[in-house]
Protein backbone atom coordinates (compact mmCIF):
# COMPACT_ATOMS: atom_id res chain seq x y z
CA UNK A 1 0.00 0.00 0.00
CA UNK A 2 2.69 2.61 1.00
CA UNK A 3 4.59 1.94 -2.63
CA UNK A 4 1.19 2.12 -4.30
CA UNK A 5 0.92 5.82 -2.70
CA UNK A 6 4.41 7.20 -3.31
CA UNK A 7 3.41 5.79 -6.97
CA UNK A 8 0.31 7.60 -6.90
CA UNK A 9 1.29 11.12 -5.59
CA UNK A 10 4.43 11.25 -7.70
CA UNK A 11 2.67 11.28 -10.66
CA UNK A 12 0.31 13.50 -9.16
CA UNK A 13 3.00 16.07 -8.21
CA UNK A 14 4.71 15.25 -11.60
CA UNK A 15 1.82 16.39 -13.81
CA UNK A 16 1.44 19.40 -11.26
CA UNK A 17 4.52 20.91 -11.88
CA UNK A 18 4.59 20.28 -15.54
CA UNK A 19 0.76 22.10 -15.92
CA UNK A 20 2.44 24.80 -13.67
CA UNK A 21 5.49 25.60 -15.55
CA UNK A 22 3.77 25.56 -18.90
CA UNK A 23 0.95 27.69 -18.37
CA UNK A 24 0.51 29.55 -14.72
CA UNK A 25 -0.10 32.96 -14.34
CA UNK A 26 0.89 34.17 -17.57
CA UNK A 27 -0.95 37.84 -17.83
CA UNK A 28 -0.30 37.54 -21.64
CA UNK A 29 -2.80 34.55 -21.81
CA UNK A 30 -5.85 36.66 -20.27
CA UNK A 31 -9.24 36.57 -21.84
CA UNK A 32 -7.82 33.67 -23.98
CA UNK A 33 -9.57 30.29 -22.58
CA UNK A 34 -13.51 29.74 -22.32
CA UNK A 35 -16.14 27.67 -19.99
CA UNK A 36 -14.79 30.40 -17.07
CA UNK A 37 -18.36 29.07 -15.26
CA UNK A 38 -15.72 26.56 -14.22
CA UNK A 39 -13.92 29.30 -11.67
CA UNK A 40 -16.76 30.12 -10.09
CA UNK A 41 -17.34 28.44 -6.77
CA UNK A 42 -21.32 27.92 -5.62
CA UNK A 43 -21.00 26.70 -2.34
CA UNK A 44 -21.73 29.12 0.63
CA UNK A 45 -19.98 27.12 3.06
CA UNK A 46 -16.13 27.24 1.72
CA UNK A 47 -17.07 30.46 0.14
CA UNK A 48 -17.51 32.17 3.57
CA UNK A 49 -13.95 31.73 4.14
CA UNK A 50 -12.22 32.72 0.75
CA UNK A 51 -12.03 29.15 -0.50
CA UNK A 52 -9.10 29.17 1.82
CA UNK A 53 -9.57 25.48 2.90
CA UNK A 54 -8.32 23.82 0.25
CA UNK A 55 -6.67 21.37 2.62
CA UNK A 56 -9.83 20.61 5.35
CA UNK A 57 -12.63 21.11 2.93
CA UNK A 58 -15.01 17.88 3.23
CA UNK A 59 -18.70 16.52 2.23
CA UNK A 60 -20.64 17.92 -0.63
CA UNK A 61 -18.83 20.64 -1.12
CA UNK A 62 -15.41 19.56 -1.60
CA UNK A 63 -16.39 17.92 -4.84
CA UNK A 64 -15.65 21.42 -6.50
CA UNK A 65 -13.00 22.70 -3.93
CA UNK A 66 -11.04 19.65 -3.50
CA UNK A 67 -12.60 16.04 -4.40
CA UNK A 68 -10.32 14.20 -2.02
CA UNK A 69 -12.16 15.42 0.92
CA UNK A 70 -15.43 13.99 -0.09
CA UNK A 71 -13.53 10.60 1.60
CA UNK A 72 -13.93 12.06 4.31
CA UNK A 73 -17.71 11.71 4.91
CA UNK A 74 -19.05 8.25 6.83
CA UNK A 75 -22.53 8.06 5.87
CA UNK A 76 -24.39 9.82 3.15
CA UNK A 77 -24.71 13.81 2.42
CA UNK A 78 -26.77 16.14 0.04
CA UNK A 79 -26.24 19.83 -0.50
CA UNK A 80 -28.33 22.30 -2.23
CA UNK A 81 -26.89 26.24 -2.71
CA UNK A 82 -28.45 28.73 -4.56
CA UNK A 83 -26.13 32.08 -5.51
CA UNK A 84 -27.40 35.39 -5.69
CA UNK A 85 -24.71 36.61 -8.83
CA UNK A 86 -23.12 40.04 -8.67
CA UNK A 87 -26.45 41.44 -7.30
CA UNK A 88 -28.32 43.51 -10.33
CA UNK A 89 -27.36 41.51 -13.22
CA UNK A 90 -30.32 39.48 -12.70
CA UNK A 91 -28.10 35.87 -12.68
CA UNK A 92 -28.58 33.11 -10.64
CA UNK A 93 -26.54 29.35 -10.08
CA UNK A 94 -28.19 26.92 -8.32
CA UNK A 95 -26.32 24.05 -7.56
CA UNK A 96 -26.75 20.08 -5.89
CA UNK A 97 -24.41 17.46 -4.99
CA UNK A 98 -24.96 13.82 -3.41
CA UNK A 99 -21.47 11.93 -1.98
CA UNK A 100 -22.39 8.59 -0.56
CA UNK A 101 -19.89 6.06 1.01
CA UNK A 102 -19.03 3.05 -0.59
CA UNK A 103 -17.28 -0.18 1.02
CA UNK A 104 -14.51 0.84 3.95
CA UNK A 105 -12.96 3.96 2.19
CA UNK A 106 -14.66 4.74 -0.84
CA UNK A 107 -17.20 7.85 -1.67
CA UNK A 108 -18.62 8.24 -4.87
CA UNK A 109 -20.39 11.81 -5.45
CA UNK A 110 -22.54 12.98 -7.89
CA UNK A 111 -22.54 17.30 -8.81
CA UNK A 112 -24.53 19.26 -10.66
CA UNK A 113 -24.10 23.56 -11.51
CA UNK A 114 -26.37 25.28 -13.51
CA UNK A 115 -25.92 29.01 -13.97
CA UNK A 116 -28.96 31.19 -15.84
CA UNK A 117 -27.89 34.59 -17.09
CA UNK A 118 -31.94 35.64 -17.26
CA UNK A 119 -33.27 37.11 -20.32
CA UNK A 120 -31.61 39.03 -22.58
CA UNK A 121 -32.67 41.41 -26.09
CA UNK A 122 -32.14 40.61 -29.47
CA UNK A 123 -30.32 43.29 -31.19
CA UNK A 124 -29.73 43.26 -34.90
CA UNK A 125 -28.28 45.33 -37.68
CA UNK A 126 -31.55 46.73 -38.55
CA UNK A 127 -33.21 46.46 -34.68
CA UNK A 128 -30.18 47.62 -32.51
CA UNK A 129 -32.59 48.72 -29.82
CA UNK A 130 -34.12 45.38 -29.22
CA UNK A 131 -37.56 44.89 -29.05
CA UNK A 132 -38.02 41.71 -31.21
CA UNK A 133 -38.06 38.83 -28.45
CA UNK A 134 -35.26 38.01 -25.41
CA UNK A 135 -32.61 35.14 -26.10
CA UNK A 136 -31.33 33.23 -22.50
CA UNK A 137 -27.77 32.11 -22.09
CA UNK A 138 -27.64 28.76 -20.24
CA UNK A 139 -24.11 26.64 -19.01
CA UNK A 140 -24.39 23.62 -16.79
CA UNK A 141 -22.03 21.49 -15.16
CA UNK A 142 -22.29 17.66 -14.39
CA UNK A 143 -19.25 15.65 -12.67
CA UNK A 144 -19.60 12.09 -11.21
CA UNK A 145 -16.29 11.58 -8.74
CA UNK A 146 -14.81 8.91 -6.58
CA UNK A 147 -12.66 9.45 -3.27
CA UNK A 148 -10.82 7.07 -1.30
CA UNK A 149 -9.12 6.84 2.06
CA UNK A 150 -5.53 5.13 1.29
CA UNK A 151 -4.14 5.38 4.85
CA UNK A 152 -5.47 7.54 8.18
CA UNK A 153 -3.87 9.99 7.03
CA UNK A 154 -3.82 10.55 3.06
CA UNK A 155 -7.18 11.12 0.49
CA UNK A 156 -7.33 10.97 -2.58
CA UNK A 157 -10.09 11.87 -5.06
CA UNK A 158 -11.00 12.29 -9.25
CA UNK A 159 -13.84 13.96 -10.68
CA UNK A 160 -14.91 13.51 -13.96
CA UNK A 161 -17.10 16.86 -15.51
CA UNK A 162 -19.03 17.02 -18.45
CA UNK A 163 -19.58 21.49 -19.52
CA UNK A 164 -22.13 22.78 -21.57
CA UNK A 165 -23.29 26.04 -22.38
CA UNK A 166 -25.02 28.02 -24.93
CA UNK A 167 -28.04 29.66 -26.46
CA UNK A 168 -30.65 28.13 -28.71
CA UNK A 169 -28.71 27.88 -31.68
CA UNK A 170 -25.05 28.01 -30.57
CA UNK A 171 -23.81 25.02 -28.20
CA UNK A 172 -20.51 23.82 -26.68
CA UNK A 173 -20.15 20.83 -24.71
CA UNK A 174 -16.57 19.67 -23.51
CA UNK A 175 -15.01 17.63 -20.84
CA UNK A 176 -12.53 18.36 -17.38
CA UNK A 177 -11.24 16.42 -14.81
CA UNK A 178 -10.18 17.28 -11.51
CA UNK A 179 -8.08 15.42 -9.23
CA UNK A 180 -7.00 16.38 -5.84
CA UNK A 181 -5.06 15.12 -2.47
CA UNK A 182 -5.70 15.58 1.00
CA UNK A 183 -3.04 14.78 4.16
CA UNK A 184 -3.95 15.15 7.66
CA UNK A 185 -1.37 14.50 10.32
CA UNK A 186 -1.20 15.57 14.09
CA UNK A 187 -1.71 14.04 17.68
CA UNK A 188 -5.57 15.35 16.88
CA UNK A 189 -5.40 15.67 13.31
CA UNK A 190 -5.06 18.91 13.66
CA UNK A 191 -2.27 19.39 10.79
CA UNK A 192 -3.86 19.97 7.07
CA UNK A 193 -2.41 20.07 3.87
CA UNK A 194 -4.11 19.85 0.42
CA UNK A 195 -3.17 20.02 -3.52
CA UNK A 196 -5.51 19.85 -6.60
CA UNK A 197 -5.22 20.05 -10.15
CA UNK A 198 -8.67 21.48 -11.76
CA UNK A 199 -10.14 21.60 -14.84
CA UNK A 200 -7.68 19.91 -17.16
CA UNK A 201 -9.55 19.05 -20.72
CA UNK A 202 -9.62 18.53 -24.45
CA UNK A 203 -10.12 22.03 -25.98
CA UNK A 204 -13.62 22.75 -26.48
CA UNK A 205 -15.43 25.22 -29.37
CA UNK A 206 -19.16 26.18 -30.08
CA UNK A 207 -21.35 24.90 -33.02
CA UNK A 208 -24.46 25.42 -33.98
CA UNK A 209 -26.89 27.27 -36.81
CA UNK A 210 -26.24 30.73 -34.69
CA UNK A 211 -22.50 30.28 -37.30
CA UNK A 212 -24.29 30.14 -40.27
CA UNK A 213 -25.69 32.68 -42.98
CA UNK A 214 -27.47 33.09 -45.85
CA UNK A 215 -24.74 33.83 -48.98
CA UNK A 216 -24.59 34.39 -52.46
CA UNK A 217 -21.28 31.95 -53.95
CA UNK A 218 -19.95 33.24 -57.07
CA UNK A 219 -19.26 33.47 -60.07
CA UNK A 220 -22.55 31.68 -60.14
CA UNK A 221 -24.68 33.64 -57.29
CA UNK A 222 -25.95 30.23 -55.82
CA UNK A 223 -27.56 31.30 -52.47
CA UNK A 224 -26.71 29.03 -49.79
CA UNK A 225 -26.25 28.41 -46.20
CA UNK A 226 -22.80 29.53 -45.07
CA UNK A 227 -20.79 28.53 -41.92
CA UNK A 228 -18.48 30.27 -39.77
CA UNK A 229 -15.44 28.27 -38.52
CA UNK A 230 -15.32 28.55 -34.40
CA UNK A 231 -12.17 28.92 -32.92
CA UNK A 232 -11.53 26.14 -30.13
CA UNK A 233 -10.90 27.40 -26.83
CA UNK A 234 -8.87 26.01 -24.06
CA UNK A 235 -10.25 25.25 -20.49
CA UNK A 236 -9.59 27.31 -17.33
CA UNK A 237 -7.01 24.82 -15.38
CA UNK A 238 -5.56 25.66 -12.28
CA UNK A 239 -3.52 24.36 -9.69
CA UNK A 240 -4.90 24.83 -5.80
CA UNK A 241 -2.12 24.13 -2.89
CA UNK A 242 -3.73 25.06 0.19
CA UNK A 243 -2.28 24.36 4.35
CA UNK A 244 -4.62 24.16 7.84
CA UNK A 245 -4.21 24.56 11.12
CA UNK A 246 -7.03 23.58 14.25
CA UNK A 247 -6.43 25.08 17.24
CA UNK A 248 -9.01 23.34 19.82
CA UNK A 249 -10.60 24.96 22.92
CA UNK A 250 -12.23 23.23 25.47
CA UNK A 251 -14.91 21.04 24.94
CA UNK A 252 -16.13 21.16 21.27
CA UNK A 253 -15.04 24.91 20.04
CA UNK A 254 -12.65 24.70 17.27
CA UNK A 255 -10.47 27.67 15.44
CA UNK A 256 -9.27 26.62 12.01
CA UNK A 257 -6.77 28.95 9.91
CA UNK A 258 -6.55 28.05 6.41
CA UNK A 259 -4.29 29.48 3.70
CA UNK A 260 -4.05 28.70 -0.20
CA UNK A 261 -2.56 29.67 -3.41
CA UNK A 262 -3.92 29.29 -7.23
CA UNK A 263 -2.12 29.19 -10.05
CA UNK A 264 -4.27 29.99 -12.80
CA UNK A 265 -3.25 29.50 -16.32
CA UNK A 266 -5.40 32.18 -17.82
CA UNK A 267 -6.05 34.39 -14.99
CA UNK A 268 -3.79 36.61 -12.07
CA UNK A 269 -2.92 33.83 -9.13
CA UNK A 270 -4.70 34.31 -6.27
CA UNK A 271 -3.82 34.18 -2.24
CA UNK A 272 -6.73 32.88 -0.01
CA UNK A 273 -6.76 33.62 3.75
CA UNK A 274 -9.84 32.23 5.79
CA UNK A 275 -10.94 31.78 8.92
CA UNK A 276 -13.25 29.24 10.73
CA UNK A 277 -14.40 29.52 14.60
CA UNK A 278 -16.92 26.37 15.72
CA UNK A 279 -18.97 26.47 18.14
CA UNK A 280 -19.98 22.84 19.62
CA UNK A 281 -20.86 22.04 15.84
CA UNK A 282 -24.10 24.11 15.91
CA UNK A 283 -22.93 27.74 15.32
CA UNK A 284 -20.03 27.96 12.54
CA UNK A 285 -18.62 31.46 11.59
CA UNK A 286 -16.34 32.53 8.69
CA UNK A 287 -14.62 34.99 7.36
CA UNK A 288 -11.58 35.50 4.32
CA UNK A 289 -10.07 37.79 1.97
CA UNK A 290 -8.67 36.91 -1.53
CA UNK A 291 -5.94 38.60 -3.13
CA UNK A 292 -4.38 39.40 -6.55
CA UNK A 293 -2.04 41.11 -8.06
CA UNK A 294 -3.67 45.06 -8.73
CA UNK A 295 -6.31 44.70 -5.02
CA UNK A 296 -4.61 47.08 -2.69
CA UNK A 297 -7.33 46.92 0.10
CA UNK A 298 -5.53 50.27 0.96
CA UNK A 299 -6.85 52.04 -1.86
CA UNK A 300 -10.35 52.56 -2.14
CA UNK A 301 -10.75 53.18 -5.76
CA UNK A 302 -8.71 49.91 -6.46
CA UNK A 303 -6.95 51.27 -9.68
CA UNK A 304 -5.05 48.04 -11.16
CA UNK A 305 -8.02 45.88 -10.50
CA UNK A 306 -9.20 43.38 -13.14
CA UNK A 307 -11.70 41.37 -11.33
CA UNK A 308 -14.86 42.62 -9.95
CA UNK A 309 -14.08 41.16 -6.71
CA UNK A 310 -12.77 43.57 -3.63
CA UNK A 311 -11.29 40.45 -1.51
CA UNK A 312 -13.36 40.07 1.41
CA UNK A 313 -15.66 37.30 2.07
CA UNK A 314 -18.04 36.59 4.87
CA UNK A 315 -20.67 33.55 6.10
CA UNK A 316 -21.99 31.49 8.77
CA UNK A 317 -24.07 28.17 9.22
CA UNK A 318 -26.49 26.82 11.70
CA UNK A 319 -26.28 23.30 12.00
CA UNK A 320 -28.99 21.39 13.89
CA UNK A 321 -29.20 17.71 15.12
CA UNK A 322 -32.07 15.62 13.37
CA UNK A 323 -31.28 12.28 14.97
CA UNK A 324 -28.36 12.30 17.96
CA UNK A 325 -27.82 8.27 18.16
CA UNK A 326 -26.44 8.01 14.48
CA UNK A 327 -25.38 12.00 14.15
CA UNK A 328 -27.58 13.08 11.55
CA UNK A 329 -27.13 16.94 10.75
CA UNK A 330 -29.38 19.75 8.99
CA UNK A 331 -27.70 22.87 7.58
CA UNK A 332 -28.58 26.22 6.77
CA UNK A 333 -25.40 27.85 5.19
CA UNK A 334 -24.62 31.70 4.28
CA UNK A 335 -21.64 33.72 2.56
CA UNK A 336 -21.69 36.93 1.06
CA UNK A 337 -18.62 38.33 -1.49
CA UNK A 338 -17.98 41.72 -1.94
CA UNK A 339 -17.84 42.95 -5.12
CA UNK A 340 -17.31 46.59 -7.05
CA UNK A 341 -19.21 47.54 -8.96
CA UNK A 342 -22.57 45.53 -8.69
CA UNK A 343 -23.65 44.69 -4.71
CA UNK A 344 -21.99 41.54 -4.36
CA UNK A 345 -22.75 38.01 -4.43
CA UNK A 346 -25.32 36.31 -1.95
CA UNK A 347 -25.38 32.92 -1.35
CA UNK A 348 -27.33 30.48 0.88
CA UNK A 349 -27.63 26.63 0.95
CA UNK A 350 -28.25 23.97 2.76
CA UNK A 351 -27.63 20.47 3.63
CA UNK A 352 -28.23 17.19 5.18
CA UNK A 353 -25.96 14.49 6.66
CA UNK A 354 -28.09 11.05 7.63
Amino acid sequence: MKKQMKYIVSLFLIGILVSTSTFAGNKTRIGQAGADELLINPWAGISGWASANIASVNGVEALYLNVAGSALINRTELGYANSNWLVGTDISINSMSLVQKVGDSGALGVYLMSMNLGDIEVTTVDNPEGGIGTFSPRYSTIGISYAKEFSNSIYGGVIVKVVSGGISDLKAAGVAIDAGIQYVTGDQRQVHFGITLKNVGPTMKYTGDGMSFRGTVPPNGIDMTVEHRSADFELPTQVKIGLAYDFNFGVGQRLTLAGGFTSNSFSKDQFQLGLEYDFKNILLLRGGYIYEEGINPFEDDYPDRTTVFTGPTGGCSIRVPLNKDNGSIFSIDYSYRDTDPFSGVHTIGARIIL
